[in-house]
């Protein structure tokens, strides 16, 4: 019998994020999580990932694949070692940032923050699979939700930080864009302009990246987008919304793996 996994071929997780088009929500859920200045503080710039943001992608992109479709033991040991991370990450804001003055203290194993990091990959996984993939139902979506606290609890939440349902996880989304908090720093502007503008792809595949790129912008909150400069006007959203079957069969496929959520080897 193989090893067990926390999840199965069955398990909501697998097939959204075992998805093809699932790869293409990487981009939005880092302008998401640094959309927060004191998360954005505590995982981009103490961590470094400011001078590339794609690395965080990628590390990101490894354990999730450990927890969604490696044995328990690969899943235990890959975020007992995220957690050591975090717990080392220690600081305090450098400026102001809308209500946070400066001096604002943060840590890394932060449940507030990292609420909000597992958030930003949950919704945009949930986002990009249901344009692109199929609408999920209430009933799959809540099947989602309760896999996405299992990663939680791995990364060290409670199952106290996190909303009980997906109702309750689509509420909490909705205050955190309300909410003032949510401020887009002159930093997490230029991270913005490396992930969308400069990604570190081949010339020849810039014309695909355009297409990306539009539904990264697309797909961000109104009032995320416009703290980051985002244009956005009636024709990009026609682009946004049509050619779910190009996107599937030649765009996905073509993308370099530093752009990717998950490895394409573990796509359904």
């Amino acid at each position: 019998m193989a090893p067990q996994g926390y999840f199965t071929d069955d398990s909501m997780l697998r097939r959204v994020v075992g998805d093809r088009v699932t790869a293409l929500s990487g981009q939005r859920a880092l302008l998401v999580m640094a959309a927060h200045p004191v998360a954005f503080a505590g995982f981009f710039a103490h961590t470094g990932a400011l001078d590339d943001p794609y690395a965080r992608l990628e590390r990101t992109a490894t354990v999730m694949n450990a927890i969604a479709f490696g044995t328990r033991a690969q899943a235990d040991r890959m975020t007992a070692h995220v957690r050591s991370m975090h717990r080392r990450v220690r600081g305090t804001l450098s400026a102001a940032a809308g209500p946070f003055p400066a001096g604002t203290p943060y840590r890394g194993d932060d449940p507030e923050h990292l609420l909000w990091i597992l958030g930003a990959l949950a919704e945009s996984a949930m986002l990009v699979y249901a344009k692109y993939a199929r609408t999920l139902s209430r009933d799959e979506k809540d099947e989602l939700w309760r896999d996405y606290r299992v990663v939680g609890r791995l990364f060290g939440l409670r199952e106290r930080d996190m909303p009980q349902d997906a109702a309750a996880f689509e509420a909490y989304m909705a205050e955190r864009y309300a909410s003032p908090e949510l401020v887009v720093t002159p930093q997490a502007r230029e991270l913005a302009i490396d992930i969308v503008l400069r990604p570190p792809v081949p010339l020849h595949l810039r014309p695909v990246l355009e297409l990306v790129n539009q539904i990264t912008v697309g797909l961000l909150p109104p009032r995320v987008r416009d703290q980051y400069g985002f244009s956005w006007d009636p024709l990009r959203a026609v682009a946004l919304h049509g050619g779910a079957e190009y996107v599937k069969r030649v765009v996905v496929p073509v993308l370099p793996e530093r752009v990717r959520m998950l490895p394409l080897a573990r796509a359904a």
